[in-house]
């Protein structure tokens, strides 16, 4: 079974966007209707109209409440980012857990599975790709792509750390996801050209870069 705590741990340095954080069950629920509420709205009409009062209104809550919890409307947004990223991982962590991981191609299939399902089950999850990507620690390559690097360093027995490795992953990463995101702005379940094109891309991309290192490094 791959290491999918790679893939969950936390940055304990990182940021938390939420004014007050919730430590009761029943604050824990508002917190979360809020989130829900923002996202039904970024769907329907798109993140940059959102505002404080329209998740007040949608959630049924009062616009202290939100305050509360929130600064502005940008606090909403990134909170809400925040937590479809966190899913994401979660879903991820979840079906690599489940699957047989032959080769560094079905880490990465799985990655974009679980990309694809919840840019169709997860509402709001359009706010990923309209963020800025959270860095590793060292400030160069994408915090994901570098977990999946260590994961992948980790099944395969590649040279730890591998900088190659990270950036090309990193750019895998940010190729797959705007053709999957165009896909489901072009139809409501996905335009199936457009997500079947994203596979096909990324595999290339990493086939041609690292295919040859992985395929012989694999202990799998």
């Amino acid at each position: 079974m791959p290491n999918i705590d790679l893939l969950l741990g936390a940055d304990p340095s990182r940021k938390r966007v939420v004014r007050t954080e919730p430590t009761q069950r029943r604050s824990t629920q508002r917190l979360d209707a809020l989130l829900d509420a923002a996202a039904e709205i970024v769907d329907e009409i798109g993140f940059e109209r959102l505002t404080t009062q329209m998740v007040a209104e949608r959630a049924g809550a009062s616009i202290g409440t939100v305050y509360r919890y929130f600064p502005d409307r940008v606090a909403v947004l990134h909170a809400l980012r925040e937590r479809s990223v966190r899913r994401y991982r979660e879903r991820v962590a979840v079906d690599m857990a489940n699957t047989e991981l032959r080769t560094w191609w079905d880490v990465v299939d799985v990655a974009l599975d679980a990309s694809i399902a919840l840019y169709r089950d997860e509402p709001g999850f359009s706010v990923v790709h309209a963020a800025q990507r959270e860095t590793a620690d060292d400030g160069t390559e994408p915090e994901f792509a570098h977990r999946m690097a260590m994961l992948i360093e980790a099944e395969f027995d590649h040279e730890s750390s591998d900088p190659e490795l990270r950036f090309r992953l990193g750019v895998a990463i940010e190729l797959g996801d705007a053709l999957i995101n165009r896909a489901y702005e072009r139809e409501v379940g996905g335009d199936q050209r457009y997500l079947a094109e994203a596979k096909r891309v990324v595999h290339d991309y990493l086939a041609e870069h690292l295919g040859s290192v992985h395929v012989a490094g694999s202990a799998a």
